[in-house]
């Protein structure tokens, strides 16, 4: 298991550790000209990042987005690596880019700026994914959770009540919005905590196909049971929004940008781990094998790595940076939202994805299916 204390207690001591070089200074890049061409997430690189490194290195940013590492994946395995100078998959993905050989060792002398990432997670992220035959293809880029986010006027729960069992309370009933490929995770630490499933805390699906199977037949059979429960699916920042702001959910398992956005616009949003632990992700950066502007790629990575540019990310999306220093360019809503969500207590209980097996993907997906479908 990854040391958590000790990476989260990194990324929340807003004051104490010492900041990365503010900006990247166009004289610092490796080109300070021509373009780079970047895959993300849909809300990683907004405008005022890119106004940011644009000024500062001349370098034009031509920025595509997606919102699945599935997306990510297949665009980039039916381009044969090409396309893109950069990326950023889910750590723990990795596994599923290497064998078609989509990405390309880095060049970690390239990037002075990796050196402001939070030790820990550097070394921890090995064990997840961003390896492969003894070479570094991925380093870190932000972690964040999926948890619960509900309507306080409308669900009654204290912090300490929250659970991922509380999407399937009759008082849930017709509100619940969630990723059916994550919520069968969530349901598994549920019923496992509850003495109704045996799952080693939901480790077992990673352990055999066979376990795989026993473990996700009863979190499906579980979700289905309680369809009625269903306001909306999701599968994507923008969709879970959505699924709140127009499809009438009142609680969901989300990704913390949307449940910290929401609040930010009215309190009555709550964003909260469950007491069986929040799911967690750490997600990378990496350069695609059919790169065709690598310097460029370097420079723009390199400036994701310095504390203003990590900063901003987390203040537009309220995800946690893997850049020391970070959170004192990241702004008062920020730090007290960090606050209001993490103690000591749910620090030392997250639950990380990890590594994905060959088996993985493909079976979840029928049981994704399976729900969808019901």
């Amino acid at each position: 298991m990854i040391s958590r204390r000790k990476v989260l207690k990194s990324t929340a001591a807003a004051g104490a550790l010492a900041a990365a070089p503010a900006v990247l200074r166009a004289s610092d890049a490796l080109a300070s000209s021509g373009s780079v061409n970047v895959f993300a997430w849909g809300d990683y690189v907004q405008q005022n990042m890119i106004d940011l490194f644009e000024g500062n290195t001349g370098i034009k940013v031509n920025l595509s987005t997606y919102g699945s590492n599935d997306e990510a994946e297949q665009k980039l395995k039916a381009a044969g690596g090409k396309g893109f100078d950069v990326i950023f998959p889910s750590v723990t993905n990795g596994p599923s880019y290497y064998p078609d050989g989509l990405l390309q060792p880095l060049d970690e002398g390239k990037l002075k700026n990796a050196g402001n990432l939070i030790a820990s997670m550097v070394n921890d992220s090995v064990q997840l994914g961003a390896t492969y035959r003894g070479k570094r293809y991925l380093l870190p880029f932000n972690w964040g959770t999926e948890a619960i986010t509900f309507d306080s006027s409308v669900m009654n729960l204290s912090d300490d009540e929250v659970s991922f069992g509380s999407l399937w309370l009759p008082e849930a009933a017709g509100k619940a919005a969630f990723r059916q490929k994550s919520a069968i995770m969530g349901v598994g630490l549920y019923l496992d905590a509850i003495g109704e499933l045996e799952t080693n805390r939901m480790l077992d699906v990673y352990k055999t196909e066979e376990d795989a199977r026993r473990v996700w037949s009863a979190c499906a059979k579980y979700v289905i049971e309680h369809k009625a429960n269903i306001a909306a699916f999701w599968n994507s920042a923008t969709e879970a929004t959505n699924a709140f702001k127009q499809g009438g959910a009142k609680i969901g398992q989300t990704w913390d940008t949307t449940g910290l956005l929401l609040s930010r616009e009215d309190a009555k949003w709550k964003y909260r781990m469950p007491k069986e632990g929040g799911i967690t992700w750490m997600d990378s950066v990496g350069v695609p094998s059919g790169a065709a502007n690598i310097d460029q790629a370097y420079a723009f990575m390199d400036a994701m790595f310095t504390a203003e540019m990590a900063g901003l990310l987390s203040k537009n999306t309220g995800y946690n940076s893997a850049v020391s220093g970070a959170a004192d360019f990241a702004g008062d809503d920020y730090k007290k939202q960090f606050g209001e969500v993490y103690n000591a207590d749910n620090l030392a209980s997250l639950w990380w994805w990890q590594a994905d097996t060959p088996w993985f993907a493909p079976l979840r997906q029928e049981y994704v299916d399976q729900i969808t479908n019901a």
